[in-house]
């Protein structure tokens, strides 16, 4: 029971937030045409990198999610100072994390989140932009072409923003939101008080301990805020907790692999050691520089089981996000029947985690010439595809979304 009530109380917290930063990536996804982004990031000076970081802050993309967007940005021109400035900023922060980082560690983080976000962003961008040779061929890339949505009408755009913030996006960062939240409460209800004793006293031992399990590890910057919180409440300094904010989302070992198949091992050394230095630098900051009373967390005896008192916005709001789970992970393993003929084949995908790269995998097979059907398995990574088609040209489209297809 009391695991139950720890959970519960995390989510009450958090929905109201979410919902709404949800509504707003809606707004941003279906009513600013992406094409636009590219066009202002084919340089490799400062002003690209800022603009890139500016960009992909407010993104609710996760670490999954943003490397099909940033590979894209790049196959469009964008430089890959540009693109690793994007690359670090976006899976850190978003809408709706940053607005769940006020409700559940204050507005000294919620601040101070994209701030670290932003400048680790810049400083990676334009470390990558100078490692660049200044006449390196840019990748070709078709025209531009504005996104569609643009010549929708006012009524079509916002059914789209609303089917985008609140059952793709949903999809995409669901289920590392729930294990997220279940981590957190099982770190609150059975971990000792005393068990970070050691370390707790120590913030740069507990940073680099933290990078240790966060590098490999691969968790939204949503899902990462209770854990971070869970992680204080026992002892951990709060810049420790923000090396996890920042760590987690922005760096994992798969994220690094596709990097450096795509923009060379150096960006990708430079992508990784930018977050790395970021998140200590800014941790230590927090511990060492900035009043302690910034970041004392009103929550942490309600969460560890001491109040529970729901109010109906938050109640109804948590009610609203579960049925929104449960739709979108009903939708997600809902599959299309597809005939077995000759003109059917099958891939396995290699990359996606999320039904966000499901979707991207199943839309760029779509329009391959040939293609009539296609249905992307999310758990198996199999995509089955129906029609008279060159293989070729969907591994192609496959490797062009970001992902990778096994032989």
């Amino acid at each position: 029971m009391e695991l139950l009530n720890s959970l519960l109380f995390m989510l009450n917290e958090m929905s109201p937030y979410i919902l709404l930063g949800f509504f707003i990536a809606g707004l941003m996804h279906a009513f600013v045409p992406q094409k636009t982004f590219a066009r202002h990031l084919a340089g490799t000076d400062w002003r690209s990198v800022v603009k890139s970081a500016a960009v992909g802050i407010p993104l609710p993309l996760c670490s999954c999610g943003v490397l099909p967007a940033a590979i894209s940005m790049r196959r469009n021109g964008a430089s890959r100072a540009a693109s690793t400035s994007f690359l670090v900023a976006t899976p850190q922060t978003g809408l709706d994390s940053i607005a769940a980082t006020w409700s559940l560690l204050g507005p000294a983080f919620a601040v101070i989140r994209p701030i670290a976000a932003l400048v680790t962003a810049v400083l990676g961008g334009i470390a990558v932009g100078r490692s660049e040779r200044k006449n390196a061929v840019r990748i070709c890339c078709q025209p531009n072409v504005e996104n569609v949505a643009e010549h929708k009408g006012f009524g079509r755009k916002l059914l789209n923003a609303l089917r985008y913030g609140f059952i793709d996006l949903v999809g995409s960062i669901g289920g590392w939101l729930v294990a997220g939240l279940v981590i957190a409460a099982l770190i609150t209800v059975y971990v000792p008080a005393d068990f970070f004793a050691v370390i707790g006293s120590k913030p740069l031992l507990s940073m680099v301990t933290v990078l240790v399990i966060a590098i490999p590890m691969y968790v939204c910057a949503t899902g990462s805020i209770p854990i971070a919180l869970s992680l204080m409440i026992k002892g951990l300094s709060p810049g420790t907790a923000l090396v996890l904010l920042m760590a987690g989302p922005a760096a994992n070992f798969a994220s690094f692999t596709l990097i450096s198949r795509e923009m060379g091992r150096k960006s990708a050394i430079i992508y990784l050691a930018s977050i790395v230095v970021g998140a200590m630098t800014f941790g230590l900051i927090i511990d060492y520089v900035l009043p302690a009373d910034w970041f004392t967390i009103g929550n942490a005896q309600a969460m560890a089981g001491k109040e529970h008192a729901f109010s109906l916005l938050s109640t109804a709001s948590s009610a609203v996000l579960v049925i929104l789970l449960v739709v979108t992970f009903i939708k997600g393993h809902k599959h299309n029947h597809i005939t077995v003929s000759a003109m059917t084949k099958e891939y396995t995908i290699k990359g996606m985690n999320c039904s966000h790269c499901q979707a991207t995998v199943a839309k760029s097979i779509s329009s391959v010439k040939g293609v009539k059907q296609v249905d992307v398995n999310l758990s198996t990574g199999i995509a089955t595809v129906e029609g008279e088609h060159n293989a070729e040209d969907v591994v192609s489209a496959v490797r062009n979304a970001g992902f990778d297809v096994v032989s």
